[in-house]
């Protein structure tokens, strides 16, 4: 009996000391996450740009780490997806001129101004075209707003404000308020100009509704573009002014009214010609070729034909003006840290046990020039969007320590929310939405081209107070980072001084999520209200 009592004891012990093994294994590593963030964000890469050196370096790496982790090819036998795109080099002309019968005065490239367009020509112009004050550029027929109606917009450029009307405007009704919605992105704002039969348009730059300053106005719009092929309409010149620029224009336009923001919200904005031309040339380098998604897979046994998708884009800005003295843009948080959090996690899958569906690790390209690899795969899915029951999209990780708060952007969206609050709890975290809804995060990483297609997103990362950090420390470190270090050289990667607790935690949290999701037959639903339902049904 001695005997037989022991036996069960061993089989007990066995068994505990077997589940402490799995669970050890499901751990997301933190070492492998800093070597991949190191490596990513060196010198070595050249900042990972598109159609660079940088790229081939970047995918080659994406797809041995791949191998290594005996992960599947995504694309058959490839675990590229090739994306075609079109390299656009653009060379503005140094002034834009502004004319009206009383007053004429230039802005100057970069300091006042930056021109780039998507036309596919040697060369675009705006050439003294008419100048229509246009509001925020919004048609939106659910909120009954046109801001383009009544007017012939053939050969004439409009110049709108960004976001959109409900920013500030202290109206919770308007819009969705402080919230920024799809109309408030400069996206929108170009492909609706476009679609008006505008030659151009002139958004009007201005920090706080931007979410940025003119820095990134600045680098981001200089230089080569990347931009898919399309038939959709196309504007000559998209253009951006500073603010310093946009009060020159309306003191010498015929509106001569400071607050314009005002009058754009009113309901009942019509466009106002300004009785001001403008002209700009840009002198294009055109360069055709192809760029990659590189996606690998951890099959499922049960339910390999249904799948979580796991993405993080791999991209940056290359080498690009120099500040300091340092023309690389490294990206290490931005998107560095999610590329290596996507290795990290498929590591953790790998060694955990099989999952009943099957579990997609994508690193796309193009976040930066507008969402390109992410869109071209919504239009070209690899993996059935109806058979896709989840998204877990990872982007620009940074903390400075473990985190109370997860916090959930585009929170109310679907049921994915609730998978997220049940695996916060168990690390004693609490979920919030985006304290800043205004800036329109949503709409800006690759998520929001999964939802697009119907595939409910999650987009979430502990951002608003830590365990041994306050509200406010982490305010102004994220202050400070937006500042100084968004889209700028200065996002590098140091051994020596970067946190990775609380980037670690995040991914242990999105790693848990899945895994839920991976060994479960339930699709999480769109909740009622949300403008992705109907694609998903």
């Amino acid at each position: 009996m001695k005997n037989y009592i022991a036996f069960l004891l061993f089989i007990v012990f066995i068994s505990c000391t077997t589940e402490t093994k799995k669970s050890e294994i499901a751990e997301v590593n933190q070492t492998t996450l800093a070597k991949h963030i190191e490596r990513l964000a060196s010198d070595e890469f050249l900042g990972r740009k598109p159609f660079t050196e940088g790229e081939v370096k970047t995918v080659n790496y994406l797809e041995n780490e791949f191998k290594k982790l005996e992960l599947s090819p995504g694309n058959g036998s490839s675990f590229f997806q090739e994306v075609p795109m079109v390299e656009i080099t653009g060379t503005p002309t140094e002034k834009m001129i502004i004319s009206g019968k009383d007053d004429s005065f230039n802005l100057d490239l970069l300091k006042d101004f930056v021109a780039t367009t998507n036309k596919q020509v040697s060369e675009v112009s705006l050439d003294n075209s008419e100048l229509v004050f246009a509001g925020y550029g919004v048609v939106a027929p659910e909120y009954e707003w046109n801001d383009y109606e009544g007017v012939d917009w053939k050969g004439k450029t409009a110049v709108v404000l960004i976001n959109d009307p409900g920013f500030n405007s202290g109206d919770s009704t308007l819009f969705k308020g402080n919230e920024m919605t799809y109309y408030g992105r400069w996206t929108y704002k170009f492909e609706e100009a476009a679609r008006q039969g505008a030659d151009g348009l002139i958004i009007i730059h201005d920090t706080e509704p931007a979410s940025y300053g003119w820095n990134v106005i600045e680098s981001g719009w200089t230089g080569s573009r990347l931009v898919i092929t399309s038939d959709l309409p196309l504007l000559n010149v998209e253009s951006w002014i500073s603010g310093e620029s946009a009060k020159k224009i309306f003191n010498a336009s015929s509106i001569k009214v400071q607050d314009y923001k005002a009058l754009a919200r009113n309901k009942n904005f019509k466009p106002i010609p300004l009785e001001l031309n403008t002209s700009v040339a840009i002198k294009n380098n055109i360069k055709k070729d192809v760029s990659k998604n590189v996606i690998a897979v951890v099959p499922g046994t049960d339910r390999k034909d249904e799948y979580i998708i796991y993405s993080a884009h791999w991209d940056h800005f290359g080498i690009g003006k120099a500040i300091n003295g340092d023309s690389i843009y490294n990206g290490a948080i931005d998107n560095a840290s999610g590329t290596a959090g996507l290795l990290a996690i498929a590591e953790a899958f790998k060694k955990s046990n099989n999952t009943k569906r099957s579990v997609v690790f994508m690193a796309l390209t193009g976040e930066e020039q507008g969402l390109l690899g992410s869109a071209y795969y919504a239009e070209n899915p690899l993996f059935n969007p109806k058979k896709t029951v989840a998204n877990i999209n990872i982007d620009a990780l940074a903390s400075p320590g473990e985190m109370k708060d997860l916090t959930i952007t585009g929170y109310g969206q679907s049921e994915m929310d609730e998978y997220a609050k049940e695996a916060a709890l168990k690390q004693n975290r609490y979920i919030i939405p985006d304290p800043d809804p205004e800036k329109g995060y949503f709409f800006r990483s690759d998520h929001f081209n999964f939802a697009k297609i119907g595939i409910p997103a999650l987009y979430a990362s502990g951002s608003y107070e830590g365990f041994e950090h306050s509200i406010d420390e982490i305010k102004e470190l994220k202050n400070n980072y937006l500042i100084n270090k968004y889209h700028q050289p200065s996002d590098e990667y140091n051994s020596e001084t970067t946190e990775l607790s609380g980037v670690r935690l995040d991914l242990q949290l999105l790693f848990n999520v899945g895994l839920k999701l991976a060994n479960e037959d339930y699709f999480p639903k769109w909740n009622e209200g949300s403008e992705f339902k109907a694609a998903r049904e």
